[in-house]
């Protein structure tokens, strides 16, 4: 095989690393406005979106909060993930969430709506110019290259504001559509609908990995899609990935109320986020990195970690793990979003 041929994609550049993750108080311009005025985040990432909505049922789907030290979910915490204000919790004990929700009920173009609003509020002289937004979308392989390419047609309309997207290939919680990334085939399946040179900064989100093939697979796939065959010759290109967020909620978990009683409608089950994942997500930043630091074609891709982070400390362990950037999810949830100049200011002089 010749040597490599052609430039990585466009980089993803988030200062200060610190951001949220695609997630339920992401979903409305308020929410998206706050993060993004925010003076301690790098970049902003959209609630999970489809080109035309997901079915969103208040009393089907819904999230919790629980005490990680008990399990139990507060008897408060019951809470419909639409239009209700953030439930009563105990800011010491609940921590943690565990959720049976799907997509944003907004579609892809509510969501371009909010960002042509958030672009109207930015002065090209301000640094607030800088911050990436990053809109996770899902659907089939050719539902996302639809969203792809409305969104590098978006991009011109909006000139101040930079771009990305996110393809969340992890969610737990559809029936019948386990997470693509999962498998290489169903990952392959998205890889192969992206352009051969994207002028928008892609990635995909990952669920929890949990033994070694898993990641052997990923970056077997990673490097596979970057093999061009010509009549000639076998060429080798960059991956097409500017990043890789990891991970997403771990599936099949069942917390329980003080009345013995699921926290979550149906049968209960759903994914936990929050410090519990934490390890788990530490785990999954620093295999990923080192993995795609071991190769040529990979190495440009940077990774974001999510899971657990509502303080410095856990911030730094992200980064340590290697981690280029730091996403919050559940902690945004619990403590709005203060919770990021809380983390800001726990940052060592040189982490600012």
């Amino acid at each position: 095989m010749s040597a490599m041929e052609g430039d990585p994609p466009p980089e993803l550049t988030i200062t200060p690393p610190l951001l949220n993750s695609a997630n339920p108080w992401a979903t409305t311009l308020e929410d998206l406005q706050a993060i993004f005025d925010s003076p301690h985040t790098g970049a902003i990432t959209t609630r999970t979106a489809l080109l035309d909505g997901f079915e969103h049922d208040d009393a089907a789907h819904q999230y919790a909060f629980f005490s990680p030290t008990t399990s139990l979910a507060s008897s408060s915490a019951r809470q419909r993930a639409k239009g209700e204000s953030a439930p009563a919790i105990n800011p010491q004990e609940d921590a943690a969430t565990v959720n049976n929700l799907g997509y944003s009920p907004y579609p892809l173009s509510k969501y371009l709506a909010f960002l042509k609003k958030i672009h109207k509020t930015v002065d090209k002289k301000s640094p607030q110019h800088l911050k990436p937004i990053i809109v996770s979308v899902t659907g089939t392989p050719q539902e996302i290259r639809r969203c792809y390419d409305r969104l590098d047609a978006f991009q011109d309309e909006v000139p101040n504001l930079t771009i990305a997207m996110e393809m969340n290939l992890s969610c737990p919680n559809i029936a019948d559509a386990p997470p693509p990334a999962y498998t290489a085939a169903g990952l392959k399946a998205y890889l192969d609908v992206l352009p051969a040179a994207p002028d928008l900064p892609v990635g995909i989100k990952t669920p929890p990995y949990t033994y070694a093939t898993q990641f052997a697979d990923l970056i077997d796939v990673l490097r596979k899609s970057c093999i061009v065959v010509t009549r000639s010759s076998l060429m080798k290109t960059p991956c097409r990935l500017s990043f890789i967020t990891t991970c997403n909620t771990l599936g099949a978990c069942l917390v329980l109320g003080p009345d013995g009683k699921p926290a979550l409608p149906g049968d209960g089950l759903g994914g936990m986020a929050g410090p519990p994942l934490h390890p788990l997500a530490l785990g999954n930043v620093r295999t990923i990195a080192r993995m795609l630091k071991g190769w040529p074609e990979t190495k440009h891709v940077s990774v974001i970690g999510v899971g657990g982070v509502g303080d410095a400390e856990a911030y730094r362990r992200m980064r340590n793990a290697g981690a280029y950037a730091v996403a919050v999810g559940t902690a945004l949830g619990k403590d709005g979003v203060d919770v990021f100049a809380q983390i800001a200011k726990g940052f060592t002089d040189k982490e600012k």
